[in-house]
């Protein structure tokens, strides 16, 4: 993995390369994590004005609390993964969402680029006036468990959720 990775805020000039990171996610069938790439980005200034009003906390839906996205690129602009910081916790997001989601797009993965960017994402939930991060995966989701560890996690409970997923809770103090 190179260094010259960092995360930057969604923006219009990012758009041919994070078309690129959605459709790859998209032909792959997983689920795209976190829940933000999900949305569809064909109207981009659209999504791009989404992303913005969630971080100010404007026309968020009941019982959901602002979020910051940012993309990890490199210097060519290319674009490796999403993290989406939730600014507090609700009950839901205490069990089985955490602070922050992430994910990196598929032909990227098992490259380091995880680790970077969750140690990144916690540089900016601590700018975020965060200093107890809950971070979390799904139990039997090896990778993301190792790179939870590897940022400091210290494991908690774990969470069963009603159709019987269990998710690893972890910790991190910054």
């Amino acid at each position: 993995m190179k260094s010259d990775v960092y995360l930057t805020r969604p923006t219009m000039e990012l758009e041919t390369e994070y078309l690129s990171f959605y459709r790859e996610w998209k032909e792959s069938g997983e689920d795209m994590i976190p829940w933000v790439i999900s949305k569809d980005p064909s109207n981009f200034k659209e999504m791009i004005q989404f992303l913005l009003d969630s971080e100010n906390g404007i026309n968020l839906p009941e019982n959901w609390v602002p979020d910051s996205t940012f993309w990890l690129v490199n210097d060519d602009k290319k674009v490796f993964g999403a993290v989406n910081i939730r600014h507090r916790l609700t009950d839901k997001l205490f069990n089985s969402g955490g602070h922050i989601g992430y994910g990196i797009r598929p032909s990227e993965r098992r490259k380091g680029y995880a680790s970077k960017l969750l140690s990144l994402s916690l540089e900016k939930a601590k700018e975020l006036g965060i200093q107890k991060v809950l971070v979390v995966c799904d139990k039997g989701n090896t990778g993301s468990e190792k790179t939870i560890l590897n940022n400091g996690g210290e494991a908690d409970s774990d969470y069963i959720e009603e159709a019987g997923n269990i998710i690893k809770r972890f910790w991190i103090k910054i």
